[in-house]
Formats: structure tokens, sequence, C-alpha cells
């Protein structure tokens, strides 16, 4: 484990990363259903703040082991091993997820043992990995053994707030405390210490890899909504408007998320990564937030639903402006250029999610105000393809000189 070769060519996903992240299928599955719930029973603050803790311990865990596993993946039986114990620790926070979530929901303490636990068992596998990589890679040592360091203090405390019961407002201080040690230990490691060999165009391929997971969530949403418009209604146009919306919507925001010229940057300019890699957070939780408000809208059609037509529409609406706008700003991130066209496409997307909003108010059926929503990428992907790609070629060539 002596660190992998950061200009290797033709570096890509291998089948372990592949099976790693279906176990995060599951728990973006139990996150998502579990907000829908919430959501659809009025709960919204509950809803939001469960969800964000959801999101954080599972994305926060996947990115950790992509990143390590981009410098240092071995594949002898050791790290396989290893590995298996993480998907281990995945299911067990994903069996947490939804007594957490109830917890919050009825205003008590909140009871996160099992998520902690599952946490705890990915983070305590992945302080292993880095220990190894201490010990066989000397140049890097310091950098692996602060990945370490603080990845077990923030363990500790964890495991600590298992034990406090307290509000859900200071769980939530709590919670930011640890989150911000969770943040700060790759800081140090990677800007202070030499850092790890880490390769660009492996760590953008995983990233979109797991993009297309959490997109998952919104085929998980289309089929629920498209059940209830059936159940109810039988196969009528209504339903082939929620088919094509939902369907829409999902492929719409794939085709905005690949349009950016990640990797091209990444490798020229590594110091971006942190950047790149934490602003990804708001894009995995959006999209899944996307999938959770269209199960919302199934159970507004069931009348299983204490929302309003406006916010039932609005839990798919939010999401997905969240989504545009992070990718928007990803893109002026890694590029440090804030084009005019991206503004307006920011605006027009803006005009059509509010149009959506308002025909809900004014009693447009849902299927066709989701059709509306489904347009908002729609702006992003003609506008990239007509005038964004010379941008983003320009961009590309500056940074490959």
């Amino acid at each position: 484990m002596a660190g992998r070769d950061p200009h290797e060519p033709g570096r890509a996903a291998t089948p372990l990363e592949l099976l790693f992240d279906l176990t995060f299928v599951v728990a973006f599955s139990v996150a998502a259903s579990e907000f829908a719930h919430l959501l659809a029973a009025g709960h919204v603050a509950a809803g939001l703040a469960a969800f964000f803790f959801a999101m954080f311990a599972v994305c926060w865990a996947w990115i950790n082991f992509s990143w390590f596993a981009s410098a240092y993946d071995t594949d002898d039986w050791v790290y396989r091993l290893t590995t298996m114990l993480q998907m281990v620790g995945v299911l067990i926070l994903a069996l947490g997820l939804p007594q957490m979530y109830a917890s919050i929901e009825h205003g008590g303490h909140v009871d996160n043992t099992v998520v902690v636990a599952g946490y705890v068992v990915m983070r305590i596998a992945m302080v292993t990995q880095w220990l190894r990589a201490a010990a066989q890679d000397p140049p890097r040592r310091k950098a692996c053994l602060t990945y370490a360091l603080w990845i077990t203090l923030a363990q500790i405390g964890w495991i600590v707030a298992i034990f406090i019961h307290t509000s859900v407002p200071a769980t939530a201080a709590i919670v930011v405390g640890l989150v911000l040690v969770e943040v700060v230990g790759p800081v140090i490691a990677e800007r202070k210490l030499g850092g790890t060999p880490w390769h660009a165009h492996h760590i953008v391929e995983r990233y979109g890899l797991f993009t297309i997971i959490a997109l998952g969530e919104g085929v998980v949403g289309t089929v629920a909504s498209l059940t209830a418009v059936v159940g109810q209604q039988g196969w009528s146009v209504e339903a082939v408007f929620v088919a094509v919306a939902g369907a829409g919507l999902t492929f719409g925001m794939w085709w905005t998320y690949f349009a950016l010229p990640q990797a091209d940057i990444l490798h020229a300019r590594r110091e971006r990564s942190f950047g790149f890699g934490y602003l990804h957070l708001v894009v995995f939780a959006s999209i899944v937030a996307t999938g959770a408000g269209l199960h919302v809208a199934a159970y507004y059609i069931e009348h299983h639903s204490e929302l309003s037509s406006v916010a039932t529409v609005a839990t798919v609406v939010i999401p997905v402006g969240v989504y545009i706008l992070t990718v928007h700003v990803l893109y002026s991130l890694m590029a440090r250029t804030v084009a005019r066209l991206h503004v307006l496409l920011l605006v027009l997307t803006a005009v059509l999610l509010g149009t959506a909003l308002l025909l809900a108010a004014n009693g447009l059926s849902m299927a066709n105000c989701l059709l509306v929503v489904t347009l908002a990428p729609v702006v992003s992907v003609v506008g990239h393809e007509l005038f964004g790609h010379r941008h983003a070629a320009e961009v590309i060539a500056r940074y490959s000189r």
C-alpha cells in the first residue's frame, strides 16, 4: 500500500467499488422514504433535520472511502475484507434510519444509536485502512496518520453523543460540532501535510457513478407516483403525464450533471478538490430529496398526505432548484468563472419552477405541475448543447495548456 500513480492511464472504477456502492442504494432508499413519510405527515422541520443528518452520514462515509481507494486501492484480501466491513456498517446505518426519523418526529431525544453504530463501524474500518497506509507509505505517513487521528476523534464524539439524551436543538449543535471535526481532518492532511496520491479522473468517475445511484431514487419515486395514479384512476392521460414527468426529470438531471468538464480541470488544479468533493454533499442530498418529493406526490394522490397541493409540488420544486443551482455553482467553482449564460439559465429555471407552484396554487392537476417542473433541467441542457459547450471547451483548453 505505497500509493497508486495519480497519473495512471486508463484508471477506472473497480468491481469492488461498484459492489460497495450498491449498499448505498439501500441507505438512499430508506432515507428518502422516511423523509417522504414525515413530509406527508406535515412534520416538515423534523423531516428536514432527520434527512440532513442521514444524508451526511451516508454520503460522508462514501466520500472518505472513495478518496482513500483512489489513492491506496491494493485490492488484496486485507483491503477487500476491510471494505466488506464498511459495507456491513452501511447496512446497519440504513436499518437505524427509521428509528432515528421517528424519534425526531415525536420531539423527544434523538434516538441515533443504531445509525451511529453503523457509522462508527464504517469509520473505524476506515481508520484501519489509513493506519495500514501510514505503515506502508512512509513519505505520506503524516497525512495518513492525520486522517486516522481526526476520524478517531470524531468517532469518540459520535459514541459519546449516543448516551447524551437531550433536545433536538442541542443534539443538532452536537452534530454540527462533530461534522466540523470530520471535515477538518482531510483539509489538514491534504493541504498541510503533503496529501495523498488520488487520481483526478478516477475520482470524477466515482462521483458520477454515485450521482447515478442517487438518481435511482427519482426512478423509485416515479414508480410510486405512477402506481398511486393508476391505483386511483386506472391508466389515463394523467398517468402518462406522471410517467413522462418522473422519467424526464431524472433524465434531465442526469444530463445536466454530466455536462460539466470536471475531470480535466481537477487533474490540472488538484487544489480545487475540496470544493468539488464537499459541494457534492448538496448535489447528492438534493437528488435523493427529489426522489422523496415524488414519493410525497404519491401520498397526495392517494389522499394520505397532510400537505396542500402547492406544498406537495414544492417538495419536488425545491430540491430540483437546489440541485440545478448547485451544479452551476460547481461549474463556476471549478472553472473559476461565472458565465453570463449560466446566470440566464438559472433565472429561466427559477421562472419555470415558480410557474409550477403558481399553477398548483390555481388548481392545475399534480401531473401537469410535475410536467412543468420537468422542464427545469431541460433549460440547462438546451443552453449547454446550443451555447454552453463552447464555453466548456474553452475552459478545458485553458487548463490543458
